[in-house]
């Protein structure tokens, strides 16, 4: 009779445990061992929600502005442009009625300087004439002697006139009497005296004159005129070329009893 096969009630006593469970459990050690990188996460997260927000913004600008053209209709817009042509166009002509008032002014200004300097001028050159203001300038110095006393106002009034004719502006007798176009002249009481507008003067006579000396003293030095004439009464006449004349002497003021102003 075949031997009865026991069966072995004896409990696996292997502990080797399963294979997938011992994966299972090394990786969740490495997990709990290694802590998640939480913070740069929540970094990344925020700026990422920054930018989102700020693009945001941005765009919602960009498009309320363009909104308030785009939500114009065409008239409006027509009438806007025309608006905005008025007043480029009164500015413009702002600018242009400005520069032209500047240019006015400048040119006024200019004006009106050159006519004062020129006035002034005039006044100059007429005051000298008249002898109400003194002179300097270059000319020549006649000197008359007169020892017989033969010489009178007929020959000193022919040697101002010879000056006259020559281009003298400016002329005084004996330092003290400026002759002008009123000018008159007379014998004095005295042998050897004559009479300037009433002021008296004594040989020898000077006679300075301003004005171009090569033209004046050929006027008065030549054979026939009055050097000549001088010299045929007894006298002597000597010409001097001078650079500088200065006359201080001023003609009295004589008020015209006929003659007006043409205004």
């Amino acid at each position: 009779m075949p031997d009865e096969q026991v069966p072995d009630d004896t409990p696996d006593t292997d502990d080797t445990p399963d294979t997938d469970e011992a994966t299972a459990t090394d990786e969740g050690s490495e997990a709990a061992a290694r802590p998640a990188p939480r913070g740069r996460s929540r970094q990344i997260l925020s700026a990422l929600l920054l930018g989102l927000l700020a693009f945001t913004v941005t765009v919602q600008l960009g498009q309320d502005e363009a909104d308030s053209y785009q939500n114009l209709r065409s008239v409006e817009l027509v009438e806007l442009l025309k608006t905005l042509d008025a007043t480029n166009g009164r500015l413009t002509e702002q600018i242009e009625d400005l520069t032209a008032t500047r240019d006015d002014l400048r040119s006024s200004t200019d004006a009106s300087e050159t006519a004062q300097k020129e006035a002034q001028r005039r006044l100059d050159d007429l005051s000298i004439l008249a002898g109400t203001v003194g002179a300097t300038g270059p000319g020549v110095r006649l000197t008359l002697t007169d020892p017989t006393g033969t010489i009178g106002a007929s020959v000193l009034l022919d040697a101002v006139q010879e000056l006259r004719d020559a281009g003298a502006e400016a002329i005084v007798i004996n330092g003290h009497a400026r002759v002008v176009a009123q000018t008159w002249f007379a014998d004095g009481d005295a042998s050897g005296s004559i009479l300037v507008s009433g002021k008296e003067v004594e040989a020898p006579y000077v006679i300075e004159a301003i004005g171009d000396p090569a033209t004046l003293a050929p006027a008065i030095d030549f054979r026939g005129g009055i050097s000549d004439r001088v010299e045929s009464r007894g006298g002597t006449l000597a010409v001097e070329r001078l650079d500088v004349i200065t006359i201080t002497a001023l003609a009295d003021a004589v008020t015209p009893e006929y003659a007006r102003g043409d205004s």
